[in-house]
């Protein structure tokens, strides 16, 4: 006896009843397509067996919600909203899957006339997640599977002159779901187009274009496949723009036929990211016309690279969602064009499509714009590596069909992209017999292409080999051929973009440009999966996995991509844009003028671009001008001279050269003058002087036991003897400084901690510092007072910490320095591996609000993550120094900071300091950070927070992947900090700054 008999949605051996077979898309008259968005009448079910009687005849649906179409449910406020990375949400029973089956029914009609059914209807679904059947005026017309992949039915026999009514129920589960574990929000629904199709009786069904080069990559050959039913003659044409390539004739006997057309187009255009250069193939049958565009280039393998038209080309790439922060996974087009231009603003030249197939128009604008591709199956089944049975399905026969069925349609529907170089059969699916069937089909149909798939860690099946989040050392052992097979290399995802980071991308680039055998890679990912939400108290803020009460989740995880929910481009896509900027700016060594630019195209020159130069010196540009010509081939470097003219430096002014290489004329991304790189160096001319502080007032001296105050004209400094510590400091009655420095090496921690948060503040208790007041001692001088305080820093029950000295001297003049120097002790074996940071916290009053800083910026900047900041001086209000992370966490932070300010519009407190430092300046503390989840729960501190940092570490990627490098841990050391803080006019801060003092 059968124990379990299957549903229909719970046989893997069925793909589709009634679909007709995926083919490609092309263009033709906009007339014969009909669109089916809009209002549909919809309604929620918890399985499909509670559908009620007759729900797919016409006329029925009276009472139903309206719901609009493509849209998920989730997101219209049915079903509920759920998170996970890698698990199911329901027993791993392949094929089978819960009873309780959210399900929804769409009802809608429409009206045709005699004209239309004079030929054959199809109804086309862009997109249902997960598995759907369809009913056409009360006749069952088919069934689909797969979500990220059209279905198309031939619904010509059940339509008729008048109103028609279509029916589509939709299953949030099938077996398909096993398939389609994705690191994504489990959604539901119709969330692509539904159109309707009139296609003649006789007509161009398919369409396969093959446009290659010769071996001298000059002249080009398009391979022209043709499926067409019914016989008659046609026509054929390859076009540039309006001017006629090549033409021809063919006919067909009838029923549906195969037609091959060779198409001989002589000297071409060839087809690259960099030169995207498109033709059209017109085919004309009977009354039928068809338009698909085409680029002519040849993919494959030389000498142990994967090449585009003979030449090894590198991968500058990023994974990219279907993603939109109000409608999930519905997206528009308007949406994707604006992605791929924003993408190729910040110098990306390929998309990977993780992990499924996207909408067409995506790849459209790929071909256009140029963007290599990497179109994906849509295949995942990451959850059977929990289940400790990871190869499950993916190597049982039984499940064959449905793994092939998956690649095969996305070749048929995607083989004309010219911007499609490998097809990739699937994603964290381990390894078994139905990838090396995905495989060979694949090949069978498009042997023109090459084969991805990271799961294959032998790159049995595959033609790269791909891994993804190798750390650098396992990545440099791979391009020496130490490790791995020796097929040519990819990194499909790497650089985790969660939260602050990811760090360390230029050693992932310098070894990308080091070893031929590596040939680029995909940050994770494009988009942080935020969704907008706005509270009962009218905060505005981004919900995450667990914000729905959702559980099981994965939290943040989805807040992982290079542009926030917004679409605002976060700093790492700032740092990416530099670090794979396609001209590389150097400067010859021994030299004040000669400029080098290494060319890191793979095809272009560098005739398109120009470069702008500059001398700068704090605010402003002591002299400017353009290049026009720039001569370096692929690889090649290009010498400028830069013909600034000499000049006196002024005291204590550092000189810079600065150099942008630019976009000489308009782009189809970008306009004229649109910043492709930027270099920036600093000149010899330098001259330093220092003076001695003003003599000033005479300065008075309380000492009550507890507290030490030092007074001068119009100033206070307070210490406290207790605690060892500079307790404040005001001028003219008005407060500067509300707290002063202490030790800390403690931050907020950011994303890429989470593997070390636990030793940091349940063990090592960062978090929890104490520094305990050894001694204090004052010296009285004539303009001077003297204040040296000891003291011992530890963390909760820690044998590790720092002896420090501050060596405070309040000056007539009023100013302030501080010297501070601290010496690390270890009494036990028990120490972290290394430290957030070392140095100081001190606060401002709340009322000086406007920041000013000289060094690195204008966005924050670490230790591994700062080839996109430039030495200059930069303002901003304090609210502004913050980056607004959808989970809350350091940040803010730049480098080589020599001095700052923070003023109310009249008076400023300036620090200055004898060696740059790392500075952050925020209206909150870091437990604060560490307390919110969103950012609306920061709770504002009563005055400004300062962080002076001898030392901050980097940022990682190690969230997944690789953590800070060595050289950017902090490690317990001895340090010393350096600085004078002076009350000064606001509109006098840069040249105060400039004012050195000797000791």
């Amino acid at each position: 006896m059968e124990r379990r008999k299957k549903k229909r949605w719970e046989d893997e051996t069925i793909t589709g009843i009634g679909r007709r077979g995926a083919r490609t898309s092309f263009y033709e008259d906009s007339a014969r397509h009909v669109s089916l968005n809009g209002d549909w009448r919809f309604l929620y079910l918890e399985a499909p067996e509670f559908s009620p009687a007759g729900f797919e005849e016409p006329g029925s649906g009276a009472g139903w919600d309206t719901i609009d179409v493509p849209s998920v449910w989730q997101m219209r406020g049915y079903d509920h909203m759920h998170y996970t990375d890698v698990l199911y949400l329901f027993p791993v029973n392949p094929p089978y899957i819960p009873s309780k089956n959210p399900t929804g029914i769409y009802k809608r009609s429409f009206v045709l006339d005699d004209a239309w059914l004079a030929g054959d209807t199809i109804l086309k679904f862009h997109g249902v997640d997960s598995a759907c059947d369809i009913w056409v005026n009360g006749v069952h017309a088919g069934y689909s599977k797969v979500s990220r992949l059209p279905a198309e039915f031939d619904v010509t026999s059940l339509v008729k002159p008048g109103e028609n009514d279509v029916t589509v129920r939709v299953y949030k589960w099938s077996d398909g779901t096993y398939l389609e574990d994705q690191d994504m929000w489990w959604f539901s629904g119709i969330y692509r187009d539904v159109e309707l199709i009139n296609e003649p009786r006789k007509a161009v069904l398919d369409c396969r274009v093959t446009a290659v080069l010769d071996t001298a990559c000059e002249c080009g050959r398009a391979a022209i496949d043709l499926t067409v039913k019914g016989a008659g003659s046609g026509t054929w044409s390859l076009l540039d723009g309006e001017l006629l390539v090549a033409e021809g004739n063919f006919t067909s006997s009838g029923d549906q036929k195969e037609i091959r057309i060779t198409a001989e187009a002589g000297t071409v255009h060839p087809w690259t990211a960099e030169t995207p250069y498109l033709y059209r193939i017109r085919i004309r049958f009977e009354d039928h016309e068809i338009t698909v565009r085409t680029g002519f280039r040849t993919i494959e393998i030389k000498d142990g690279n994967f090449t585009v038209n003979g030449t090894a080309i590198l991968l500058n790439g990023v994974n990219h969602h279907d993603y939109s922060p109000t409608e999930g996974r519905a997206v528009t087009y308007e949406q994707m064009k604006n992605d791929v231009i924003l993408m190729k603003q910040h110098n990306i030249n390929a998309l990977r499509c993780s992990h499924y197939p996207a909408a067409d128009c995506l790849y459209d604008l790929c071909d256009e714009y140029g963007l290599y591709v990497i179109d994906e199956a849509d295949l995942e089944c990451h959850g059977f590596e929990w289940v400790e049975n990871y190869t499950w399905i993916s190597d049982d026969p039984a499940w064959e069909t449905a793994y092939v069925d998956r690649a095969v349609r996305m070749v048929r529907r995607d083989f004309n992209h010219p911007s499609i170089i490998m097809w990739s059969l699937g994603n964290e699916s381990a390894f078994g017999c139905n990838f090396v069937k995905s495989a060979e089909a694949v090949r069978t149909m498009d042997p023109s292409r090459l084969v991805h798939y990271e799961g294959d860690f032998e790159a049995e099946a595959a033609d790269v080999y791909s891994t993804m989040y190798t750390w650098l050392d396992k990545l440099e052992e791979i391009g020496r051929g130490e490790k791995g097979n020796q097929k040519p290399h990819v990194m499909c995802e790497y650089g985790h973009s969660m939260g602050n980071g990811a760090g360390c991308l230029k050693a992932y680039q310098d070894l990308f440009r080091k070893y031929k055998r590596l040939q680029g890679g995909f940050i994770w990912e494009w988009y942080d999966h935020g969704f907008l939400t706005k509270d009962e108290e009218g905060h505005e803020y981004y919900r995450y996995g667990g914000s729905y009460g959702d559980f099981p989740n994965n939290g943040n995880f989805c807040i992982d991509g290079l542009l926030m929910p917004d679409r605002t481009p976060s700093p790492a896509l700032a740092e990416y844009r530099q670090v794979i900027a396609p001209v590389e700016i150097r400067k010859k060594t021994g030299s004040g003028r000669e400029i080098l630019l290494k060319n890191w195209y793979d095809f272009s020159s560098l005739s398109h671009l120009c470069a702008k130069w500059w001398i700068s010196c704090d605010e402003t540009v002591q002299e400017e001008g353009v290049i026009e010509d720039l001569n370096a081939g692929p690889g090649e470097v290009c010498r400028l001279e830069i013909p600034y003219r000499p000049f006196m430096p002024e005291s204590n002014t550092d000189y810079y050269l600065n150099v942008s290489v630019c976009l000489k004329e308009d782009a189809p991304y970008a306009g004229k003058g649109h910043e492709v790189s930027r270099g920036q160096f600093l000149l010899k001319e330098h001259l330093e002087t220092a003076v001695l502080h003003e003599a000033g007032g005479r300065l008075v001296t309380e000492d009550d036991g507890i507290f030490f105050k030092v007074k001068g004209e119009s100033s206070e400094v307070v210490f406290h003897k207790i605690y060892g510590r500079l307790e404040r400091w005001t001028v003219a009655g008005k407060p500067y400084v509300t707290a002063g420095p202490e030790v800390t090496v403690y931050r907020a921690t950011i994303d890429n901690d989470m593997y070390k948060k636990d030793d940091w503040m349940n063990k090592y208790f960062i978090q929890l510092p104490d520094e305990q007041m050894e001694y204090f001692r004052t010296e009285e001088h004539e303009n001077r007072v003297d204040v040296t305080i000891g003291t011992y820093f530890g963390c909760l029950n820690q044998s590790w910490g720092f002896l420090c000295d501050y060596h405070y001297t309040v000056y007539g003049d009023g100013a302030v320095t501080c010297r501070l120097e601290g010496k690390q002790i270890q009494r036990g074996k028990a120490e972290p591996g290394f430290l957030p940071r070392i140095g100081i916290r001190m606060k401002a009053s709340k009322d000086l609000q406007k920041a000013a800083w000289y060094g690195l910026g204008f966005q924050e900047n670490y230790a591994d993550s700062r080839e996109a900041a430039f030495m200059g001086v930069y303002r901003s209000d304090v609210d502004g120094m913050s980056t607004n992370y959808v989970y809350p966490q350091e940040n803010g932070h730049r480098e080589e900071v020599s001095w700052y300010s923070l003023g109310d519009g009249e008076r400023s407190l300036l620090v200055t300091a004898d060696q740059p430092l790392g500075l952050n300046i925020h209206n909150y503390t870091e437990e604060s950070l560490e307390e919110a989840k969103y950012p609306w729960q920061i709770k504002k501190a009563e005055d400004v927070i300062i962080h002076m940092d001898y030392l901050h570490s980097g940022l990682g990627s190690n969230s997944c992947g690789q953590e800070q490098e060595e050289a950017y841990k902090v490690k317990r050391q001895d340090f010393a900090l350096s600085f004078t803080m002076r009350a000064v006019d606001a509109a006098e801060d840069v040249a105060q700054s400039k004012i050195k003092y000797l000791d």
